[in-house]
């Protein structure tokens, strides 16, 4: 990359602080918030100062590991209770990112695996556990990158949805990850940047992200996807996910099935890129897939400018899914997943599985 750009950083210690790149201000300012508590880790979390299911995974790691430090001085018995409360409430923040409850439960089992030893000693080891998760993302992202830009052309456009990139991962991004690692390969790839409606992560971050890399970019609005496609401007379409049901099932950011849609009708292949964290093999298929319903206001009012009539009712969801059978592949860091995808999922959540353990 270009520019070196971080999403989530943490300083450990026994006062530790989180550091979130605050997504919202990005690209008119680049603005940190410098989070002394778990609160304020919440706070932007569901706010979308931190977004993108990855980093909001290593996020709520970090957001517990610093409770549990701040709560160092408490007595050695309420430790275990602490660490239960505070899961607990960084699991309400958001309800589609299964990342989330990932990294909660890798911090849940480490505290588990620490019982009986001195407070400080398990502070400690949350701590690592939430700096390893970081990392473990970061690697993830450069293997996905490196199954993924394969699947690419040697030369064409590459439509995206969304943020896939650093500021919603660990390491270099998924979707936009793979990009990156073709480009590093040599291929000549455009990519066409949806503007990602009603909060606009596309033209506020993809676009900002390829910028900063020099990566030959347009931003179109969404609706203007399947014209591009039809045009023949279109060779593949990538995009991350928040929830891979086992069957394959994608849900992802609003808009992203229509995407889906309209690369069938043109016999474009369609890719998601996540890693196998994403994967919620506990979850059949798309229909379980819980999906978040945001504030109307970010319909009415998007970045605070009222553009509907007040009092107009509105349906917010924040993703929708992707079926299995519009999807040519599942780009993960332990490889690609082929349709029907259920055995390549469960092989492949597995392989992670003994990899970490």
């Amino acid at each position: 990359m270009a520019t070196k750009i971080e999403s989530v950083t943490f300083r450990p210690g026994k006062w530790p602080v989180v550091r979130i790149l605050d997504q919202r201000k990005i690209p008119q300012s680049i603005e940190y918030l410098e989070c002394a508590e778990p609160g304020q880790v919440m706070h932007a979390i569901r706010t979308l100062a931190v977004r993108g299911a990855p980093a909001i995974g290593v996020a709520a790691a970090y957001g517990i590991a610093q409770a549990m430090a701040l709560s160092a001085a408490r007595p050695a018995g309420d430790f275990n209770r602490i660490l239960a409360e505070i899961a607990d409430a960084f699991a309400a923040t958001r309800p589609t990112a299964v990342n989330l409850f990932w990294a909660i439960a890798r911090m849940r089992a480490c505290g588990a695996a620490t019982e009986g030893q001195p407070v400080a000693e398990r502070v400690q080891s949350l701590q690592t556990e939430a700096l390893r998760i970081h990392e473990d993302d970061r690697l993830c992202c450069q293997a996905i990158g490196q199954h993924g830009a394969a699947l690419l052309p040697q030369r064409g456009g590459i439509l995206t949805h969304c943020n896939t990139g650093a500021l919603a991962t660990g390491g270099e991004g998924t979707a936009l990850g793979v990009i990156r690692a073709a480009r590093a390969l040599g291929k000549d790839l455009h990519v066409w940047v949806d503007e990602t409606r009603p909060l606009l992560q596309g033209a506020r971050l993809t676009a900002w992200e390829c910028l900063q890399d020099g990566i030959p970019a347009t931003l179109i609005c969404d609706n203007m996807a399947a014209h591009v496609m039809k045009l023949g401007r279109v060779q593949a379409a990538i995009v991350g996910a928040d929830r891979i049901a086992a069957n394959g099932d994608s849900a992802n950011k609003i808009g992203t099935y229509s995407v889906a849609i309209a690369c069938a009708r043109h016999g474009i292949p369609f890719y998601v890129a996540a890693p196998t964290s994403t994967v919620d093999l506990n979850c059949a298929k798309g229909d379980d897939i819980p999906i978040e319903e945001r504030a109307a206001e970010e319909v009415t009012t998007p970045q605070g400018v009222a553009l509907a009539p007040e009092g107009m009712p509105v349906f917010n969801p924040a993703f929708d899914v992707a079926p299995a059978d519009l999807i040519a592949g599942i780009i993960t860091e332990v490889g690609v997943a082929r349709p029907p995808f259920t055995a390549d999922l469960q092989r492949f959540v597995e392989s992670a599985r003994l990899r970490l353990a």
